[in-house]
């Protein structure tokens, strides 16, 4: 979902063409209690805990059969289980990093603590997750909408024109251009946060369409039933780059953290308890439920494995692809207020750079979805970089620099932060290495798709 922590408010302090002679306020000056009034007003632990759960359960899920059927069974299972509970520190220990280092966002933290290279490492893992969250949207859109459309006109491919609209690459450029490209010019954006709402609709809605659905497939698209409690997959490092991608809220820890009524450590830390207990619970119902029938072939989108004609399915489908059209400028946002606040942070805002930065991250994305068809490794890429240097790697560095500098690292204070790191980066190098080069290799030749 949205990534916005520290960016969102930026936008709005940001010099327009209308008072260009009001200063430039830096990101360090903006104060949690006014971000929890714009956005919350001070809400309770429930109003929290239905943030952060909804940041969590993003588009996401649908790619974690995809993650069992790579790790194996058991494995996959415990990965699940053990990357849901290292969130859970992680989301806790930016909040505790802000508050050691006397910042507030995400960047400042990095800054403060690893000075421009660290602004820079962030700014561009930023930039690389959500504009890997938007090329993935994008390839959802391909995969739902054109389904929804054959199962309720299934004549309109023989129809001169109109059967463009049962076309793919067809559809994501129409949805992309005239939907999702005039949203992502608005300046204040964060209007469309509200939708947030109907994601979290949504990803009820494919849970139990596929809960309800799975055992119902015909035979000839089930998996190999002696395939579904295998203990090791041969995709360990691919698998932990999806769940990653699934679990990661990073960003919006401060914020939620902000909108808390009362904001202390105690209360942020029962929000994030009982915010990733629910969301392992849907993850893995989701998981669980699907990998057992479609085993070896459990697709990157788990929708992909229904039938065009499944009506249940099918609203699932619209569901999901619906919420893309809000959440892609959403991703877009990022994308565009990450390269304004690193090269143009001192400078008034520019109508002109505006346009062209949208204009040239939304066609990019768009592109790229348009020929890649394979969401798994969309995920396996922009998880296994971008997630686990903004969920592992980083918090865990800052708290090391930040916590008792003079204490040795193998400490029982810093040994489980030292673990973490050095798990991420091993993540990183292993899943990205991989990722790419299947690109290169027979297994990923299913990931281009022209028709």
């Amino acid at each position: 979902m949205p990534l916005l922590v520290g960016l969102l408010d930026a936008s709005t302090v940001r010099r327009s063409m209308d008072s260009p002679e009001s200063a430039y306020v830096a990101e360090a000056r903006i104060d949690l209690d006014e971000l929890a009034a714009k956005r919350v007003a001070g809400g309770n632990i429930l109003d929290s805990v239905a943030n952060m759960a909804n940041s969590i359960l993003g588009a996401g899920i649908i790619g974690l059969p995809y993650a069992i059927r790579q790790a194996g069974f058991f494995t996959g299972l415990v990965l699940l289980v053990v990357l849901c509970a290292v969130t859970d520190w992680t989301i806790r220990l930016i909040v505790l990093n802000a508050k050691l280092s006397g910042q507030t966002s995400y960047i400042g933290i990095m800054n403060s603590c690893f000075g421009s290279s660290g602004r820079a490492a962030v700014s561009f893992f930023q930039f690389a997750f959500a504009f890997g969250g938007m090329c993935a949207f994008g390839i959802i859109i391909g995969d739902t909408i054109p389904h929804v459309i054959r199962s309720i006109f299934p004549h309109l491919y023989q129809v001169p024109v109109l059967s463009l609209l049962t076309k793919r690459q067809f559809v994501i450029a129409l949805c992309t251009v005239c939907v999702s490209y005039p949203l992502s010019l608005y300046r204040d954006i964060h209007k469309l946060s509200r939708a947030s709402g109907l994601a979290l609709v949504g990803m009820i809605i494919i849970v139990t369409s596929v809960l309800i659905e799975g055992p119902n497939v015909s035979p000839d698209r089930k998996g190999n039933p002696q395939a579904r409690f295998t203990f090791l997959g041969d995709g360990v490092f691919q698998a932990i780059g999806v769940i990653s991608f699934a679990f990661v809220c990073h960003h919006n820890s401060l914020l939620i953290y902000g909108s808390l009524r009362t904001p202390t450590l105690d209360r942020f830390n029962k929000v994030t308890h009982i915010s990733t207990f629910i969301s392992l619970i849907a993850c893995c119902t989701l998981a669980i439920s699907a990998y057992v029938v479609f085993t070896d072939r459990t697709q990157g989108n788990i929708l992909n494995n229904f039938g065009p004609s499944d009506t249940l399915i099918n609203i699932a489908r619209f569901c999901f692809g619906l919420n893309m059209f809000t959440t892609l400028p959403l991703e877009l946002f990022v994308c565009r207020e990450v390269i304004e606040q690193y090269f143009f942070e001192s400078e008034p805002f520019n109508m002109q750079r505006h346009v062209f930065f949208t204009t040239a991250i939304l066609c990019s994305s768009m592109i790229i979805s348009m020929i890649t068809c394979d969401l798994g490794v969309m995920l396996e890429i922009t998880g296994g970089a971008s997630a686990t240097a903004l969920a592992f790697i980083f918090p865990a560095a800052c708290y090391l620099k930040l916590k008792a500098p003079g204490t040795p690292w193998y400490t029982r204070t810093k040994l489980p932060a030292v673990v973490c790191a050095a798990f991420g980066v091993v993540v990183l190098c292993i899943s990205l290495f991989l990722a790419l080069g299947k690109a290169w290799t027979p297994a990923g030749k299913a990931t281009i798709c022209m028709d």
